[in-house]
């Protein structure tokens, strides 16, 4: 077995194994431990709660489908994300309108009441004033991840918010880890263009 072969873990290839074999709660197993990863995925690809717990609904579906197709020469985790990735740019395709109509713009902090909350916060311990301001911050950046171009957002969200690795960017794209570098640097500078004076 190759060094690539074995980066699927153990458990991981027993639960397959196991689910293929008949035994349909190895599957249960397999979606509690990526549950949480494959909808933090799809909400960052998405923007929207309710469609990014669609999407992950989705994807499982997909997986339980197709999980007899796995062949362990990645890891499970890299051809899970390139479903979910997939299952994401399809949703938003064919909700495009709608989910545009849901974006909020990025100079909404022009607002003077959210100015004053963050201009007036001077003391570094958790306070509920804190979180409000925090919760706004994490509303902006995941704006501004929403308003670039579908490809940048994806690069973003996989390297910056998953902590990927190139070659695994490359893997679930399609992309060389080259293209993949690049198309990283220009979205995180159209990000930076973004948000500068907003947080």
């Amino acid at each position: 077995m190759s060094a690539e072969q074995q980066t699927t873990t153990g458990e991981e290839e027993k639960w397959i194994e196991s689910f293929r074999a008949g035994d349909a709660s190895a599957f249960d197993c397999i979606v509690l431990r990526f549950q949480d990863t494959v909808y933090n995925l799809c909400f960052r690809m998405t923007g929207d709660r309710e469609e990014a717990a669609d999407c992950a609904q989705e994807v499982f579906v997909k997986v339980y489908r197709a999980i007899g197709r796995f062949r362990f020469q990645s890891k499970f985790s890299t051809w899970l994300y390139a479903v979910a990735v997939n299952t994401c740019k399809n949703r938003m395709g064919s909700a495009e309108f709608r989910h545009r109509s849901r974006l909020v713009p990025i100079d909404s902090t022009a607002d003077k009441e959210t100015a004053g909350i963050i201009m007036e916060i001077e003391d570094p311990s958790p306070s509920p004033l804190a979180n409000l301001t925090q919760k706004e911050r994490d509303r902006l950046v995941q704006g501004a991840i929403n308003s670039l171009p579908e490809e940048a957002r994806t690069v973003v969200t996989l390297r910056d918010i998953e902590g990927l690795s190139y070659d695994e960017i490359a893997a679930i794209t399609g992309y060389n880890p080259g293209t993949v570098k690049s198309k990283l640097a220009r979205a995180r500078h159209q990000l930076r263009e973004k948000l500068e004076g907003v947080i």
